[in-house]
């Protein structure tokens, strides 16, 4: 039996069981709530975990590519990234999914041909984690561009309201 086969058998099993370990990475009554609210609009960041943890794991069955998962990987990272995780916090998700894959999939692996093929489906992950970093790494640098934008508009706003700003021709900074 192929290992893709084995994925897809267990294919109900191991996305709850990834959607459980990233609703696990929140704290305990985040994590509740993520895992009992199933409404996506009372629940917009749990439906969006189930619904791109499904997408990935069709596209790891059918093999990866960086233009297909970016988007799935980008809804739950951009999600990751504005809740202060840390890089490694936001993107361990990926990497929980070797382990739980050896879990449920794992005793049925017997011949080294699957073993091989195991290897492969965790050099993907790793690929695919190294594609979430990426991704980690652009929306933490628009988390601080829009920071700085912000205290550069405040400040501005209070010199102006200070009548401490000269005026001089060009645009103002909420303008730029």
């Amino acid at each position: 039996m192929k290992l893709k086969t084995l994925l897809a058998k267990h294919k109900s099993t191991l996305v709850s069981r990834w959607v459980d370990a990233i609703v696990e990475t929140y704290p305990p009554e985040t994590a509740k709530f993520l895992k009992n609210k199933k409404d996506q609009f009372h629940n917009p960041i749990g439906h969006t975990i189930v619904a791109e943890t499904q997408h990935l794991f069709d596209l790891l069955i059918e093999g990866v590519d960086r233009e297909k998962a970016t988007p799935f990987l980008d809804r739950i990272i951009r999600i990751r990234a504005i809740q202060e995780f840390t890089a490694s916090k936001a993107i361990s998700f990926v990497f929980s999914l070797k382990y739980i894959i050896r879990e449920v999939v794992g005793p049925e692996i017997d011949t080294e041909d699957l073993d091989q093929e195991l290897v492969d489906l965790e050099a993907t992950l790793d690929f695919m984690s190294l594609v979430a970093f990426d991704i980690y790494v652009a929306c933490r640098e628009q988390v601080f561009d829009l920071r700085a934008k912000e205290v550069q508009q405040n400040a501005f706003l209070l010199l102006k309201r200070a009548n401490l700003l000269v005026e001089k021709a060009g645009p103002e900074p909420e303008n730029l």
